[in-house]
């Protein structure tokens, strides 16, 4: 079963059986949540649509982003990312990883971000089944 994996160049810390996920963050400085939908395909995460909910230090609306719920909307047309890196350190907070509208805390996985591993990999893999 394809699902997604957590860790860093390629140790794999923790793997979920999941086909979607989104990504959700406080940016550090702006304090603003920031949201991102990925699916999980054999070529890797595919990222579709995004919401944040302002604007600020490295967080340009595009232009055809839409106003709704408080948040800016839009569509992002990249190719899939096989990995997606991610900083995570304590000073910055950590991610959620939210699956059927229910966020966790990426520390509910990883344990809390560490100062010694400030970066962290999420890719497509073959999950295998408790």
């Amino acid at each position: 079963m394809l699902g997604l994996c957590m860790g860093l160049a390629g140790a794999v810390w923790a793997e979920l059986p999941v086909a979607e996920f989104s990504l959700a963050w406080q940016h550090s400085i702006e304090k603003v949540r920031w949201e991102e939908d990925y699916r999980v395909t054999p070529a890797g995460l595919q990222l579709g649509w995004a919401r944040v909910k302002g604007s600020g230090a490295g967080m340009e609306i595009p232009a055809d982003a839409t106003l709704r719920e408080g948040a800016w909307h839009y569509l992002r047309q990249v190719p899939p990312l096989q990995p997606l890196r991610l900083g995570r350190t304590p000073e910055a907070g950590d991610y959620q990883l939210c699956v059927d509208g229910r966020c966790q805390a990426l520390s509910v996985w990883l344990g809390p971000p560490q100062a010694a591993e400030p970066a962290l990999e999420l890719w497509s893999c073959a999950v295998h089944s408790p």
